[in-house]
């Protein structure tokens, strides 16, 4: 085993032991909590926008670019784009021609000026609609099209509903080694307080969906590797890497 090997090796059995570690699991998730209640996600920009991340969901998303190199990243729900800047970025520093879709059912005029004036525009298709309406789906699709690896990141609304849509929608796109990420499965676990102006909550959210679409799909499985490694996250049980073409 060389050094590489052996440093390697060695994370490896850190993830291992902080997934055991139900003190500091405990501890990540009171902190998560007290910081969605001062709305600690919106602080962050990436290349100039707004990017509504937990800055370890961000690295972990830096992670996955690397290591699965994807020619095609559709996200749905934009925002302020920054992480369609984000996704973009890394494609940028992996060459080729590599493109990121966005999607969302409102591309506020401004948010979209910002977006378009960007350095990496050239790398960010926008559609405007529903993530789960059949017409934009059918534009995912033709884009994705002779694309050797697509990842997926669904963050639009949060109901159990629609995100049960959107995994049966855009899960075909995404083959073996590539990921699926859902975020904001952290809803199943927080008071139902913090989003009472919102259709979603503890019993309808993300993390459902995803139980309830890996009960009827085998082609892909938790990496809980990740949730692991990061403690803090918005997507417990959301990172779901492809094991089946």
């Amino acid at each position: 085993m060389n050094e590489i090997e052996r440093f390697a090796a060695e994370v490896t059995h850190n993830v291992e032991e902080l997934g055991r570690d139900e003190r500091l699991h405990r501890l990540s998730n009171e902190w998560l909590e007290a910081s969605a209640r001062r709305r600690y996600s919106y602080n962050f920009t990436w290349l100039g926008r707004p990017i509504i991340q937990y800055p370890q969901d961000i690295v972990a998303l830096q992670e996955i670019v690397w290591r699965v190199r994807p020619d095609l990243i559709v996200e749905t729900g934009i925002a302020h784009g920054g992480s369609l800047i984000l996704s973009a970025s890394l494609l940028e520093l992996l060459g080729g021609d590599g493109r990121v879709v966005g999607i969302d059912i409102d591309v506020r005029a401004h948010n979209r000026a910002e977006i378009e004036r960007h350095p990496l525009a050239r790398r960010i298709t926008l559609i405007e609609g529903s993530s789960v309406a059949p017409e934009v789906a059918s534009q995912v699709y033709a884009l994705a099209e002779g694309r050797r690896r697509v990842l997926v990141i669904l963050d639009s609304c949060h109901t159990h509903d629609h995100v049960l849509a959107e995994l049966d929608l855009y899960a075909r796109l995404v083959k073996r080694g590539s990921y699926l990420i859902v975020f904001d499965t952290v809803v199943n676990d927080l008071p139902d307080e913090l989003f009472t102006d919102r259709p979603w909550s503890s019993a309808d959210n993300p993390k459902t969906a995803v139980h309830g679409f890996l009960k009827r799909c085998d082609r892909f499985e938790i990496d809980r590797s990740i949730q692991d490694k990061l403690q803090i996250t918005v997507a417990p049980d959301g990172y779901l890497r492809c094991v089946k073409d």
